[in-house]
């Protein structure tokens, strides 16, 4: 789960319940300070095999994650509630989505599913 950056100054704990073919997990999720990947290039273009390196910048997301068991493609019940910093409750929000199936290294890999979310001040969202 991601708590959007213009959101994430605001919220101070977040619970989430996620569902999928009746079997429930639920937990308080630890939020670590997100960040995007930037390319830092290669020592030298020129060959195949020159050196590339990268580093993370922090980009003002809060990120927290929940491990369910196993994670299907089904649909994925998810409820997300907390507090604010001034410890007013957060609204109660609530998503039912389809995770994603992908193969990233080539068919001949196998198949990854993934299931992330995204919670602003709008409420909670499929994360692309």
């Amino acid at each position: 789960m991601t708590v959007a950056a213009g959101y994430a100054p605001e919220v101070k704990t977040l619970h989430v319940k996620a569902c999928q073919d009746g079997k429930c997990k639920e937990e308080n999720l630890e939020l670590v300070a997100g960040s995007v990947p930037v390319d830092l290039g290669c020592a030298d273009d020129s060959k195949p095999d020159g050196t590339c390196s990268a580093t993370s910048k922090p980009d003002g997301t809060q990120r927290g994650m929940l491990n369910l068991d196993t994670l299907g493609e089904s649909p994925v019940d998810v409820t997300a509630s907390g507090r604010y910093t001034d410890g007013e409750p957060l609204p109660v929000r609530t998503l039912r989505f389809a995770p994603r199936a992908s193969y990233p290294f080539g068919e001949q890999c196998g198949r990854f599913i993934s299931a992330s979310v995204v919670l602003d001040a709008a409420g909670l969202r499929q994360d692309r």
